[in-house]
């Protein structure tokens, strides 16, 4: 007998590689902009934009701005800083319409997928992000057929590691907290997030990453930053560093 039931999985960098095709889809917005010679070497031009847009979803995610503050700040104060003055939301815009076309897909995630398909589990998606492009990620790159249920921050109004969003997500595929188990790769967002919710979770930690991290549930975690004070460690159900080794677990 199965021990769990729903399987729930983070999309970003757990399924679809997002700094990958982010990579390429920001490339190619630049280009199709005209901006590409301005922003020479791109590599340096792509870790300044990711440095800005990690903050602002940070901010987003504490809901100290708003998603429009967000998709034009991080373009108005990554190309202001190489003299490019522009309508900025055209510049999201035109990304966000590339975004979506990138399809490149962690080592072994198709295969996986439908390995476990074929085993009886119900799968699902818990993400934060933007209706427009995380449902056409998933069509894009071939995933959505896998997956019961998509739950989006945008559309419930709570992105994680809050509760609310595991609580509509099993709520919607009738599934009890006992057959849940939570898969992905933020440490403080999805794993710290199902623990405090009370579901099993399956890290994937690539870069086999250190944390300090809460050993009792609540009291430890800022819910402004979603970091921990120096404790001793909480333990994940499972840790995975290559996406296949879900197949030894489930």
């Amino acid at each position: 007998m199965k021990k769990y039931d729903h399987l729930f999985f983070d999309l970003d960098n757990t399924l679809w590689d997002f700094s990958a095709n982010s990579y390429h889809a920001l490339h190619q917005t630049m280009e199709q902009l005209g901006f590409l010679e301005q922003i020479e070497p791109f590599d340096d031009f792509f870790r300044h934009y990711e440095t800005i847009n990690e903050c602002l979803w940070e901010e987003y995610r504490q809901k100290k701005i708003d998603k429009t503050r967000l998709t034009t700040q991080r373009f108005e104060q990554s190309l202001t800083q190489y003299n490019i003055h522009t309508d900025f939301k055209s510049v999201n815009d035109a990304y966000l319409e590339l975004m979506p076309l990138q399809t490149r897909l962690f080592p072994d995630v198709p295969e996986t997928l439908a390995y476990l398909k074929n085993k009886g589990y119900t799968m699902h998606i818990i993400t934060n992000g933007f209706r427009e492009v995380q449902y056409r990620k998933l069509d894009t790159s071939g995933l959505s057929s896998f997956f019961d249920r998509v739950v989006i921050s945008e559309e419930i109004k709570a992105p994680k590691p809050e509760r609310e969003i595991f609580e509509y997500a099993l709520k919607s595929a009738n599934a009890r907290k006992t057959k849940s188990i939570m898969i992905g790769d933020s440490f403080e967002i999805d794993i710290v997030g199902a623990w405090e919710f009370g579901i099993d979770q399956i890290y994937f930690n690539r870069n086999e990453k250190k944390h300090n991290t809460p050993t009792k549930k609540h009291d430890q975690v800022d819910k402004n930053t979603h970091k921990f004070e120096n404790t001793p460690p909480f333990i994940p159900t499972h840790t995975i560093a290559n996406f296949t080794e879900i197949c030894q677990i489930l």
